[in-house]
């Protein structure tokens, strides 16, 4: 978590950093000198959990700071969209997204009145947008907004079974859609 919190790049530039602050080693969880051996074994033996722990930790205490009353409706109101983060595939072999590609995709719940992220959902960049719209934590009375990758009926009729609200972007540009309606209305007409 100190390698984190503090913006070290590769377990190396960790160790040069743990060196630095030596007298404050005990205070850092350490013990005794640490190795990069060590630190990789650790790191591969750690529990995940841990970090989602900490990070929605954060995430509850960005919340409680921030909040503000924008739009004075019931219910809370979340915007959901998902970002591809690029990672380097020789160190990230997990993350294949093509041939020579490394990736994931950041699905996030952005709650809009305190501004702060509430949930997240990170899968491998190959998965489409739609897929991620079950692991979507739902509360009666909220309001949803997705962008059109998450025009998903069957999840969208799940928010409607739990008396939640959401806007959703058609998958068509409008006035394409309305030509079209055009023109099977026409292909339907008796004159």
């Amino acid at each position: 978590m100190f390698g984190q919190l503090s913006g070290r790049e590769s377990l190396r530039d960790l160790l040069i950093a743990i060196e630095a602050h030596g007298g404050n080693a005990y205070y850092l969880g350490f013990v005794k000198s640490v190795t990069r051996s060590n630190l990789a074994k650790a790191n591969q033996n750690k529990d995940y959990h841990i970090f989602e722990e900490f990070a929605y930790y954060r995430v509850e205490q960005a919340y409680n700071l921030i909040f503000k009353i924008i739009f004075s409706l019931a219910g809370n109101i979340f915007a959901f969209d998902s970002t591809t983060i690029k990672l380097c595939l020789s160190v990230f072999c997990w993350t294949t997204f093509r041939k020579k590609k490394g990736s994931i995709k950041d699905h996030t719940l952005y709650d809009l009145e305190p501004h702060a992220p509430t949930f997240f959902h990170i899968p491998p960049a190959s998965v489409n947008d739609m897929k991620a719209m079950p692991e979507i934590p739902l509360e009666s009375g909220a309001y949803y907004i997705f962008d059109r990758g998450y025009n998903v009926f069957e999840q969208l009729f799940r928010i409607d079974t739990i008396g939640a609200f959401f806007v959703v972007r058609a998958k068509t540009e409008p006035q394409v859609l309305g030509k079209e309606m055009e023109a099977l209305n026409a292909e339907r007409s008796p004159f």
